[in-house]
C-alpha cells in the first residue's frame, strides 16, 4: 500500500508511510463502528423479542467499544491531519528543490503561472484529499469485502440484496471519472488562456482604442469567457450526475433489503431480528458509502493536479558532481543542440576558447551564437558531442560548481525592485559596500548613480524601471565584475550603450579579462577586431575561425558580416 501511495500520488517515503497508517486507522474505525450495531441488535433481541441476556454483558461491551473508539478516533485524527499537513509542506519543498535543479530549457517550455499554480493550489488540493478522502475511500475498499462476507454468511439472499445495489452505486464514479478529468484539464487550460488574454487586453486597451478596435477585442474576450463557463458547467454537471445517480441507487439498496427481507420473513426463512439487523447493516454501509462517494469525487477532481506535480518531480534534473577546476580552457567537440527536436540550432560545432584570451562569436541573427553561450553556462544541455572545461565534460560537473566559476551578462537584463547596491551585490553576496562600489566604477556606473537622489541606496523599481536601458545594462556588467569568475560570458553587452560608454566598458574589460576565459558576442564587429580569436558561425555551423586579419583574407562569410554591419550602422546614424 505504501508503494502504491508513493507512486500514485507522488508522495515522499514518509508521506506514503503516514498515509498508509491513516488508512489502517480508518479501516479499524469502520470495524469498531460495528460495535454499537451489535449492541443495538442485542438490546432489540432482549426488549422486543424477549430473549433476556445479562445486563453486565451489555455494559462491558459498551465500555470496551467506547474505549476502542476513543483510541482509534484519536489516532485517526492525528494521522489524517497532522501527518498529511506535514506532507503538503514536504511536497512543496520537494517541488521547489526539483525546480532549482531543472535546466532553463524546462522553464522556457512551461508557463511560470502553471508552475506557481502547482506549488500553491495543486498541492493544497492534494493535501485536502489526503486528509479527507484518500484514506477513507481506500479503507472503505478494504472494509466493504469484510462487511459483505459477514452479510453473505448470515444470509446470502439478504446479503446480495444489500451488496448489489451498493456496488452499482459505487461503480458510477469510476465510469464518470475519465470524462470529468479530461473536462477539468480543458477547463484549466481555457482559464489560463483567458487570464493571459485578459491581461493583454488591459495592457493594449489604450492603443487598440485609438484604432477603433476596442469592441472587437472585447467581443473576442467575452466569447472566450462564455466558452470557459460552458466548460465549467460540464465540469460541475458530471460529478453532480454521478453523485445523484449513485445516491439514488444507495437508497434503493435499503428498499431492496426490506422487500427481500419481508418475503423471507413471511416464508419463515429468517427471524425478525435478522431483518432488523440487515436493515441496520445496510444503513451503516450506505452511510460509509456516502462519505466514500464524495471522497471518490474529490480524488477524481485532483487527478490533473497530481499529473502536474508528477511532471515536475519526474522531470530530468541537471546532474553532476561537485568539481574543483584548475584551468579554464573551454573546448567544444562536435556539439549539436536543438530547442525543439525538429530543428537543430547547432550542428557539430567544434572550437576552443583559451584561458587568458578573448574569443568572439560572430554570425547573423539566429545563427546560434547565444545558444553556444547558453550551453557553456549550462542553462541548457547539449544533445550530442561534448563541452569540456579543464578537460572535464560539463554534464558531469554540478551546476553549483559550474555557476560559481562563470559570470554571465546577457543582452536581456534582469533587475529587482531593490537598491542599486543590492542589485549589484547579487554578483557576490558576501561583497562589502566598497567592493560593490568598485565594481560599479569599473562598469562605468558612477556617472548616473551619483545623480540619483539616494545614490547606491536608490530603489530602481521592478526590473529597473527607473533606469534607462544602458544604465540597466551597466548594472548587470557590474555584477559580473563583482563576481570576478574565471569564465566571463558577454552577450551583446554593448547593444544598449552609446559609442562613448562602449569604449569605457571596453577599457574596463581589458582590466578584467586577465587570466580569464572570455567569450563575447557583439553586433559591432569593429569592437572585436583586436580579440585573440573570432569564431564565425553560419546557420549553426562553425564556418571558420581565426583573428580579424586572417578572416578578412579567407572568410567570405566574415567579410559579408562586416559589410552588413557597416550598412546597419550607417542607417542607425
Amino acid at each position: 500500500m505504501k508503494n502504491y501511495y508513493k507512486k500514485r500520488y507522488a508522495l515522499s517515503e514518509q508521506g506514503a508511510k503516514n498515509l498508509t497508517k491513516a488508512t489502517i486507522y480508518c479501516f479499524l474505525t469502520y470495524c469498531i463502528n460495528l460495535g454499537p450495531m451489535f449492541i443495538l441488535m442485542g438490546l432489540i433481541n432482549q426488549l422486543v423479542l424477549g430473549n433476556v441476556s445479562s445486563t453486565l454483558q451489555y455494559i462491558v461491551m459498551a465500555i470496551l467499544t467506547l474505549v476502542f473508539m476513543y483510541i482509534l478516533l484519536s489516532e485517526e485524527y492525528v494521522s489524517l491531519y497532522n501527518s498529511t499537513y506535514k506532507e503538503s509542506a514536504n511536497l512543496r519543498k520537494g517541488i521547489a528543490e526539483n525546480l532549482a535543479q531543472l535546466p532553463l530549457a524546462y522553464f522556457s517550455k512551461h508557463d511560470l503561472s502553471d508552475l506557481s499554480q502547482t506549488i500553491m493550489s495543486d498541492v493544497e488540493r492534494v493535501e485536502h484529499s489526503m486528509s479527507h478522502s484518500i484514506p477513507k475511500v481506500v479503507a472503505m475498499w478494504l472494509f466493504f469485502p469484510l462487511m459483505g462476507l459477514i452479510m453473505l454468511i448470515g444470509n446470502w439472499k439478504l446479503g446480495l440484496a444489500a451488496i448489489i445495489p451498493t456496488l452499482l452505486s459505487f461503480m458510477i464514479n469510476p465510469l464518470a471519472k475519465q470524462k470529468e478529468v479530461s473536462e477539468y484539464s480543458r477547463y484549466f487550460n481555457v482559464l489560463r488562456d483567458n487570464s493571459e488574454l485578459f491581461q493583454e487586453t488591459i495592457e493594449l486597451q489604450q492603443e487598440i482604442s485609438s484604432f477603433n478596435q476596442a469592441d472587437k477585442v472585447k467581443k473576442n474576450l467575452y466569447k472566450k469567457m462564455e466558452e470557459s463557463e460552458r466548460i465549467h458547467l460540464n465540469v460541475e454537471i458530471v460529478p453532480m450526475l454521478a453523485v445523484g445517480i449513485s445516491s439514488s441507487l444507495s437508497y434503493i439498496s435499503l428498499a431492496v433489503v426490506l422487500a427481500v427481507g419481508i418475503q423471507l420473513l413471511i416464508h419463515n426463512e429468517i427471524s425478525l431480528l435478522y431483518l432488523i439487523g440487515y436493515l441496520i447493516g445496510a444503513i451503516k454501509v450506505k452511510e460509509l458509502f456516502d462519505v466514500s462517494r464524495e471522497g471518490m469525487t474529490e480524488m477524481s477532481y485532483i487527478e490533473p493536479a497530481i499529473v502536474r506535480i508528477k511532471e515536475i518531480k519526474n522531470a530530468a534534473l541537471q546532474e553532476g558532481k561537485d568539481t574543483d577546476l584548475s584551468s579554464y580552457d573551454i573546448e567544444f567537440k562536435n556539439v549539436s543542440f536543438a530547442y525543439n527536436k525538429d530543428a537543430k540550432v547547432l550542428k557539430d560545432v567544434s572550437f576552443t576558447a583559451k584561458q587568458g584570451e578573448v574569443t568572439a562569436l560572430v554570425g547573423i541573427s539566429g545563427s546560434g551564437k547565444t545558444s553556444v553561450l547558453r550551453l557553456i553556462s549550462r542553462l541548457y544541455d547539449y544533445d550530442t558531442g561534448s563541452i569540456l572545461i579543464d578537460g572535464k565534460d560539463i554534464k558531469n560537473i554540478s551546476t553549483e560548481s559550474l555557476f560559481k566559476n562563470v559570470s554571465i551578462v546577457f543582452q536581456d537584463v534582469t533587475l529587482f525592485n531593490t537598491s542599486i547596491m543590492e542589485n549589484i551585490r547579487l554578483g557576490r553576496e558576501s561583497a562589502t559596500d566598497e567592493e560593490v562600489k568598485e565594481a560599479a566604477r569599473l562598469a562605468n556606473c558612477m556617472d548616473f548613480i551619483e545623480k540619483l537622489p539616494d545614490g547606491f541606496n536608490t530603489l530602481i523599481g521592478e526590473n529597473g524601471a527607473e533606469l534607462s536601458g544602458g544604465e540597466r545594462q551597466r548594472i548587470s556588467i557590474a555584477r559580473a565584475f563583482l563576481k570576478d569568475a574565471p569564465v566571463l560570458i558577454l552577450d551583446e553587452i554593448s547593444a544598449s550603450l552609446d559609442v562613448d560608454n562602449e569604449k569605457k566598458i571596453q577599457d574596463s574589460l581589458n582590466k578584467l579579462i586577465k587570466d580569464k576565459t572570455v567569450i563575447i558576442i557583439s553586433h559591432r564587429l569593429k569592437s572585436i577586431e583586436n580579440v585573440n580569436k573570432i569564431v564565425v558561425i553560419d546557420e549553426g555551423v562553425v564556418e571558420t575561425s581565426g583573428n580579424h586579419d586572417e578572416l578578412i583574407k579567407d572568410s567570405k562569410v566574415y567579410k559579408n558580416l562586416i559589410e552588413k554591419t557597416k550598412l546597419a550602422e550607417a542607417f542607425n546614424y
